[in-house]
């Protein structure tokens, strides 16, 4: 069977490089190479900047109105799609078929939906300065970048893509090299919708092609999405042109289950916040603080509930509610910090292997694991792990276990789980954290903003205030009097 091979996306078409270098994608259920897809070379990089730049002068001379209308296309075509394009994704992340077909694709159409809806409310202000008077305009920054990750490839795109183009700038979006193929699809779908030629292109690579978008001075703006070393590497790079920059970034984020809980619902958040797509969500409540008067019961039931209600096998199977990691090396990182857990006197409750199920041998497999005995300067309990491999702790006190959940350079996400309404408000209030559940965990609608604090990001992605973040604000003064001057 011949292996396909992906050229970049330019101009609205493929786009064969010049060096002929290319890469390989391998599914991580299987460990088999299931295509390659040409780097982005000088030639690749030159022809994007000049295709978005023609792109952009047609897309921002559209009409709001217009470029929602075309918008609403290209999520029409996303739905109508939405089992292809969902397998892909398990095709290139290894997370399970029954996410992918309803989260992945639906909620990366509703940001475009959400975003083509918002382009023709953007307006400007006018305001009388004595006799005369100034108003505003939203204009696009120009060419915008995206960075994408690997966990969410489409949505990604679709989060990056949706504000950036409602705003009238043209994107050119680097997937990362693990997950490819998504964004591929979604300039396809872009083009096909009516998106004219060069407003999205797609650019392949590694972190040098992330360099060179970061560093050109023809891109305005740059919305990274990944772990936090490499978002300050990116900020960097990008300050030397003095680039707005969006960054959504990892988190080590806490959830406190208080006395007055409802038990299994606290379960239910702790297990999708640790174990949904194989652990690998930024937002992830991957320190789970329960009161010591339910701990107990909290333990034995999420011992049970993970050892009896968790399938691992072949991502495609829709029984299947556990996938592989994302690669090797990722498996085999995860499993360092299980050694240094156990090292370091935590005690395994469950998991704590890697897994080589029936319907999937070969995958890059890791058991759901879960530490008891946990003490807050452990490094499973410090460190972004991005596995399946949760840290429960105990508390008693409120004002303390606030201070121990702020006790990080981190503040993605955070959550509270207790009926007193008052408490659940007051504690979340508290929290240094960009995102915040009660009695939920991890929805994300395309309506709220999300982003981090500290470390854990710069700026917001969807909702009202991303629109802002894509365009910026021209005033005109208006002269209606006579010019006063002393010469």
């Amino acid at each position: 069977m011949t292996i396909p091979v992906y050229q970049n996306f330019i101009n609205g078409k493929f786009l064969a490089n010049q060096n002929g270098a290319t890469f390989a994608v391998t599914n991580p259920a299987t460990d088999e190479v299931i295509y390659h897809v040409e780097v982005a070379d000088k030639f690749i990089q030159d022809a994007a900047i000049q295709s978005a730049k023609q792109g952009f002068a047609v897309w921002s001379a559209l009409t709001p109105i217009e470029r929602s209308r075309i918008l609403l296309k290209a999520v029409t075509l996303l739905r109508e799609r939405n089992d292809e394009l969902a397998k892909i994704e398990v095709l290139d992340t290894g997370k399970p078929w029954q996410e992918a077909e309803c989260v992945d694709v639906q909620t990366g159409a509703d940001v475009i939906e959400y975003f083509a809806g918002l382009a023709p409310a953007q307006v400007g202000q006018q305001q009388m300065v004595a006799e005369d008077f100034y108003y505003t305009r939203k204009e696009p920054l120009g060419i915008c970048a995206g960075i994408g990750a690997w966990n969410y490839p489409l949505q990604i795109a679709c989060w990056k893509s949706g504000p950036a183009l409602a705003a009238g700038n043209a994107l050119i979006f680097k997937p990362s090299e693990e997950t490819p193929l998504g964004a591929i699809k979604l300039a396809e779908i872009y083009t096909e919708a009516g998106v004219p030629a060069g407003v999205f292109n797609v650019v392949q690579g590694a972190a040098e092609v992330g360099q060179w978008l970061t560093h050109n001075p023809d891109i305005a703006k740059v919305s990274f999405t990944g772990e936090v070393g490499t978002g300050k590497k990116v900020v960097a790079s990008a300050a030397g042109s003095l680039k707005d920059v969006t960054m959504e970034l990892g988190g080590k984020s806490p959830l406190l289950v208080f006395d007055d809980a409802d038990v299994s619902q606290a379960v239910s958040a702790a297990m999708l916040g640790n174990f949904y797509t194989q652990g690998e969500v930024c937002t992830n409540c991957t320190r789970i603080y329960v009161h010591k008067n339910i701990y107990q019961q909290f333990i034995e039931e999420l011992k049970s509930r993970t050892e009896q209600n968790i399938i691992a096998g072949d991502p495609l199977d829709p029984q299947v509610n556990f996938g592989a990691l994302i690669s090797k090396k990722h498996q085999d990182l995860v499993m360092s910090y299980i050694d240094k857990g156990i090292a370091q006197g935590a005690t395994l409750l469950t998991g704590g292997k890697t897994l080589s199920p029936e319907s999937a041998p070969n995958g890059y497999f890791v058991a759901p694991t879960v530490f008891i005995d946990c003490t807050d300067d452990m490094t499973i309990v410090k460190e972004e792990i991005f596995g399946p491999v949760m840290s429960v702790l105990v508390f008693e006190d409120e004002d303390d276990v606030i201070r121990r959940a702020n006790d990080t350079h981190l503040g993605l996400a955070a959550g509270v789980f207790s009926q007193d309404i008052k408490r659940a408000h007051r504690v979340t209030h508290k929290l240094q954290a960009g995102i915040c559940w009660i009695n939920s965990y991890g929805n994300s609608p395309a309506e709220m903003p999300v982003g981090g604090y500290k470390q854990s990001g710069i700026g917001r992605e969807n909702g009202i205030e991303t629109l802002d973040h894509y365009t910026q604000t021209k005033s005109i003064y208006v002269g209606m009097s006579n010019i006063e001057s002393p010469f």
